[in-house]
């Protein structure tokens, strides 16, 4: 049975690649609980306050709704964002898009997720690379998150970013 989870990216441009190519990539510490992604998951792309640099400034937000569309494998080339390696990946099929920069703030839901039994202390489940949700936080997840998706097509082109030259 397919289950669901928090694909947690904290880079504008891992973003904008896993947006706008429609993959997943982990790295190589990470590669164990990837492989815990089966082909038809679901997955919510979460954005972390520090994606895009500014933490003071933005939240954490869940902006897609996707499926996996591939079993994670070795990826035939690294991918690198800010010196990172990636080496192991799979294709999303991206249903459902937030405009950018926006999408569901997940602290305001952590309350009523039980994935965090602690709220107080929440984020530190947030340092990996994806976490699993209970069948019930995914149901809540997708109710909340619904009416702030668009079609894929009419949003994407807001992710696409590209890094001014050094």
């Amino acid at each position: 049975m397919p289950s669901t989870h928090l694909l947690i990216i904290g880079d504008r441009a891992a973003l904008s690649w896993v947006v706008t190519e429609q993959r997943m990539a982990f790295p190589a510490g990470r590669a164990k609980a990837a492989r815990a992604l089966g082909e038809g998951d679901e997955t919510f792309l979460y954005t972390t306050r520090g994606c895009f640099r500014n933490p003071t400034r933005d939240l954490g937000r869940i902006v897609a709704r996707a499926t996996i569309a591939s079993p994670v494998r070795v990826l035939d080339e690294p991918v690198v964002f800010n010196d990172r390696c990636f080496t192991e990946g799979c294709r999303l099929q991206v249903s459902g898009l937030a405009p950018f920069r926006e999408g569901l703030v997940l602290r305001d839901l952590v309350p009523r997720l039980s994935v965090f039994p602690d709220p107080t202390t929440w984020s530190v489940r947030m340092r990996r690379a994806s976490l699993t949700l209970p069948p019930g936080d995914a149901d809540l997840v997708r109710t909340e998150l619904e009416p702030q998706l668009r079609p894929y097509g009419e949003v994407r082109d807001g992710y696409r970013w590209e890094p001014a030259p050094a």
